[in-house]
């Protein structure tokens, strides 16, 4: 078998590895597990940390946060290492396994084969998975997030904000620390325009002027 049939079997095993983590959705496993309930009956109906922030309060919220996290580290952070391992430790095809991991975390937090294909909108998973490959940009994307979420209260503005632009961030310091900009920021490309996809009744409402502010209340 040559190299390049390796890496392509590599990378679609990465695909699975990240969707299998993304799966896991903590959203559904903490409101089941402490509430008895499912998350996905209430509220806007997302298995997100901000639908478990606004019924369950702060310590559901941050214990659904740090699982969506963790789970978009893990996926990168093993398929990287395994990429290294497999391909006699070249690091070009551990950070190419990362990425391809970081794309089937989202989508496995998106649509969950343990619970039913209806999970969140992917944007926890997604900063995990960046954290764990490229934290300088989460540190950028954080910055944009959380000024525009505490200047307008609508958290999906961030979000969708930070989407579009995490692909433009990628491709910048991809060039800046010498690496393949074409994959890395296709692949960024592709994460991006999922979230801003499952966005997309969000993106509507902005447009009516009908989205919903964190702290008021529903009509």
């Amino acid at each position: 078998m040559t190299l390049n049939m390796i890496v392509i079997l590599l990378l679609a095993a990465a695909f699975v590895v990240g969707y299998l983590f993304g799966s896991l959705n903590f959203g559904v496993i903490v409101s089941r597990l402490v509430y008895h309930e499912d998350i996905r009956t209430k509220g806007s109906g997302n298995a997100g940390t901000t639908n478990i922030l606004r019924t369950y309060g702060k310590k559901a919220a941050a214990l659904t946060l740090a699982g969506d996290m963790l789970k978009g580290v893990a996926a990168v952070v093993f398929c990287r290492w395994a990429g290294m391992l497999i391909t006699g430790g070249v690091e070009v095809n551990g950070v190419y396994a990362g990425y391809i991991a970081a794309i089937g975390a989202v989508c496995g937090h998106l649509w969950p084969v343990w619970f039913g294909f209806r999970g969140g909108k992917g944007v926890a998973v997604a900063a995990g998975a960046i954290l764990a490959s490229e934290p300088v940009v989460l540190l950028a994307l954080a910055v944009v997030f959380f000024t525009l979420a505490f200047a307008t209260r609508i958290v999906s503005l961030a979000s969708v904000t930070v989407a579009v632009l995490y692909p433009i961030f990628t491709g910048l310091y991809s060039w800046y620390a010498g690496r393949d900009i074409l994959f890395t920021t296709l692949c960024a490309l592709v994460m991006g325009l999922l979230v801003i996809w499952m966005h997309r009744a969000n993106i509507q409402r902005l447009a009516n002027g009908t989205e919903y502010r964190f702290g008021e209340k529903k009509k």
